[in-house]
């Protein structure tokens, strides 16, 4: 039996396991190698691995953790998990049952593009989510901003550090009055109607066109369209949840323990909010550290 099985072997997944490594506990990972971020050419804000692409450092991260001989990274998908704290059982998609005392839940969660033509193939090249990750590099270009609610008035201030030239697409939201009175007096212009069309040269806008027939170009464009976890491990175990404007998210507490005792969670799954990979890798080594105190005799 394993100390821990991880499912997702993504940043979060694989600083968990380097801190449980590390500690010399027993750990396999099952990872299916499809994580949120694979459409980015590059990340950007990891300390020591700034604008390298994802895949690369990921990558990277897996050799290191070979000298760890009690971390097993595993080509698997999970199907199901059942037991209880101590006695975990899960089984895979290969048909094997593995068995650990704690899990780490780290399987991430996936974007659901609008179905807008070209809207999912400019994802991760001109059409992003977090200007963090990818406002440096287009600092100063004319930015796009798809409302999705109350959470984007708060981005337009936010874009302040990075643009003074942004446009607003209502794409079909009702803006409150006293909202466009305030994005009148920043001088950000407001495009009402439906988007109907991701103009794009492979994955570069071209322009945002209208159902109304109107085209607006600009250089990038950011948007928030709801996630949902990529697996539905966490219903079957019904643990518990909360609703947030960008999606469900698995509700932990400080140590990133879930509501069943034994099973913890970190990343996306546990913050669609926050599409850092900074944040990801802390909060897994946080569930790591906390699932290896949590079995100190």
């Amino acid at each position: 039996m394993d100390d821990v099985i991880i499912i997702g072997g993504s940043f979060a997944g694989l600083a968990a396991a380097l801190q449980l490594g590390r500690a010399r506990r027993k750990v396999t990972v099952l990872d299916t190698g499809l994580p949120r971020n694979r459409f980015a050419g590059h990340s950007h804000g990891l300390l020591g691995h700034d604008h390298k692409p994802p895949l690369d450092i990921l990558a990277e991260a897996r050799q290191q953790l070979t000298r760890y001989p009690t971390v097993k990274l595993v080509n698997a998908r999970a199907d199901s998990i059942s037991g209880a704290i101590d006695d975990f059982s899960v089984l895979t998609g290969d048909g094997e049952s593995l068995g650990a005392r704690r899990l780490i839940l780290s399987y991430g969660v996936a974007d659901q593009m609008p179905d807008v033509p070209g809207f999912a193939e400019s994802w991760g090249t001109s059409i992003v989510p977090c200007p963090y990750c990818d406002g440096f590099e287009v600092a100063d270009q004319h930015w796009g901003l798809v409302w999705s609610g109350p959470p984007s008035h708060n981005y337009v201030r936010l874009y302040h550090d990075w643009t003074d030239t942004l446009t607003v697409f209502a794409d079909g939201h009702d803006i409150a009055p006293d909202i466009r009175a305030d994005l009148a007096r920043r001088n950000i212009p407001v495009v009402d109607g439906r988007i109907a069309e991701i103009a794009h040269h492979r994955g570069h806008i071209t322009t945002v066109n209208l159902e109304s027939g109107r085209n607006a170009g600009v250089d990038i464009l950011f948007a928030h369209p709801r996630n949902k976890p990529s697996a539905s491990l966490h219903d079957s175990l019904g643990l518990a949840t909360v609703n947030t404007p960008f999606g469900i998210a698995l509700k932990v507490d400080e140590r990133r323990e879930t509501s069943m005792p034994g099973i913890y969670a970190a990343g996306d799954l546990a913050n669609p909010a926050m599409n850092s990979v900074t944040t990801a890798i802390s909060q897994g080594a946080t569930a790591g550290i906390s699932a290896q105190q949590s079995m100190l005799a």
